[in-house]
């Protein structure tokens, strides 16, 4: 499902990091995130997923902005 203020993301399973570009043009990387977390995200109707069970729960680092 298309998000409104997640543009694109990817994942580095070698690393465990996700990377989220938000629509603002943030690029943030969330680290340590267990490749079954990532397909329960990926998989996950509503992005909002990210907001329970990524951020609270996983370290991370501001990137860039776009």
């Amino acid at each position: 499902m298309p998000s409104s203020v997640i543009r694109k993301y990817y994942y580095k399973p070698e690393l465990q990091i996700l990377t989220i570009i938000y629509m603002s043009g943030a690029v943030y990387n969330y680290l340590d995130v267990p490749q079954v977390i990532f397909d329960d995200f990926r998989a996950a109707f509503s992005k909002g997923y990210l907001n329970k069970k990524i951020k609270p729960f996983f370290k991370y680092e501001k990137v860039s902005d776009i």
